[in-house]
């Protein structure tokens, strides 16, 4: 299949396009490689500026796999989001030892590091991730009952954006969540978001990671966006982490590996019809909600190809459809359904 017109160019007048890849994708003869030159005109690194990759021990620093992704990006006119300042599962053991003292310091520390290194080189930076609890009984609701909350309450949250607005005052901070589109958790994290504005705390807008699956309804994630628009604060939008996972599982698969549904085959032609047909009119939809929304300003795929996905291995291990290249890296109807708008969908 050939594409009319890339990924970039089809919205290259409402947001930069993106896709979250790692170092190694940039390598000549990666196949991954000339599709992100090809396709996408923003990048986020899929874990390499994760504060657990950069750091092990207060002041050392490691950023060589992090300038190998902004050099390829510079080199090739490529935009790039920060992801993630601070994430309960990518801290460094030494972040959360001693007094809240201590903490705020090397938390602050690092934060300064490696936002002042790339200072105008990145126009937003995913601060904070995922904040917002599950689960509303949690006698920290709305916030996530996480190592960071358990050491230092919220306030974590307050020293990572002001951190990140004093080491670049121009790139845009977003706190990021998933499950967005369910009410419960929206209303959790517009709660955290809420406060954060009353307070004046530095917040330029929220990211909504936008796991989907083909059950999903593309209506509910433009309700998330919407519940942003309406506090009124003049927020950004972005989606963050777009995939539509083929499989539609219950909550059980999640919490215990149980009850999943059967994988399908490593070749997308073994995903049914009816399926890959559902996937193509979730990525319109959701492409063309973004579209009609003025806030939203950066849409991100999560990954380059089906080979490349998270969800080959999340919430069990089976092969995964969810992205808009196959794994021979060839572009999907999905990819064919959001830059030619009179395509018609068959699957």
């Amino acid at each position: 299949m050939t594409l009319p017109q890339s990924l970039k160019q089809a919205y290259a007048s409402n947001f930069p396009f993106g896709a979250a890849i790692q170092s190694a994708h940039t390598n000549i003869g990666a196949p991954q490689e000339p599709i992100i030159r090809a396709q996408f005109s923003s990048i986020t690194a899929e874990f390499e500026m994760k504060a657990d990759q950069i750091t092990q021990s207060p002041g050392v620093y490691d950023f060589t796999a992090a300038d190998r992704l902004m050099d390829f990006a510079e080199a090739n006119g490529i935009a790039v989001r920060g992801h993630a300042l601070v994430w309960h599962q990518s801290t460094p053991d030494y972040m959360l030892e001693g007094s809240p003292d201590v903490i705020r310091f090397n938390l602050e520390s690092f934060i300064d590091a490696i936002v002042s290194r790339y200072r105008g080189r990145i126009y937003a930076w995913d601060v904070v991730n995922e904040a917002a609890t599950d689960n509303p009984a949690d006698p920290t609701a709305p916030y996530r009952n996480s190592n960071w909350h358990a050491a230092v309450g919220k306030d974590y949250i307050d020293w990572a954006f002001n951190a990140a607005r004093a080491a670049d005052p121009d790139a845009s901070l977003f706190i990021n969540d998933y499950n967005t589109e369910l009410s419960g958790k929206r209303e959790r994290l517009l709660e955290i978001v809420r406060d954060l504005l009353d307070r004046g705390v530095p917040i330029d807008g929220v990211g909504h990671q936008a796991h989907l699956n083909v059950g999903s309804s593309p209506a509910d994630l433009m309700a998330a966006i919407d519940a942003v628009d309406s506090l009124g604060a003049g927020l950004e939008n972005h989606i963050t982490e777009l995939d539509v996972s083929v499989y539609v599982d219950p909550g059980e698969c999640f919490s215990s590996q149980t009850n999943c549904a059967p994988g399908y085959g490593a070749d997308f032609a073994d995903v049914p019809q009816d399926v890959r047909r559902a996937q193509a009119e979730i990525y319109r939809a959701v492409l063309d909600g973004a579209v009609a929304r003025p806030s939203v300003t950066s849409v991100t795929v999560w990954g380059v190809s089906d080979a490349d996905s998270w969800l080959n291995n999340f919430p069990i291990s089976r092969p995964n459809h969810p992205l808009l290249f196959d794994r021979d890296f060839q572009p999907k109807e999905a990819a064919l359904a959001v830059v030619d708008p009179d395509y018609e969908i068959t699957g």
